[in-house]
């Protein structure tokens, strides 16, 4: 089976909209090689840290609500 990462980033980055706080950051309990991604991709500030947030960018807080309302609302 061949996974499709870009879907999974699209997954996550939706589940981080969940756990939004402080107006754009968002509770890192993903897996590092997907914030690793999702931060190449210029949708979250650098995950390397010892913080248990992330920053979302502007870029990726417009999208993780997008996806959120694709995929998680009837």
């Amino acid at each position: 089976m061949q996974i499709d990462t870009d879907k999974i980033d699209d997954a996550a980055l939706a589940l981080m909209y969940l756990t939004l706080h402080d107006n754009c950051r968002a509770w890192k309990q993903i897996d590092w090689d997907i914030t690793n991604r999702l931060h190449d991709k210029g949708l979250i500030d650098n995950p390397i840290g010892k913080a248990k947030s992330v920053g979302l960018t502007e870029e990726g807080l417009k999208q993780a609500e997008l996806l959120f309302e694709k995929l998680f609302t009837k």
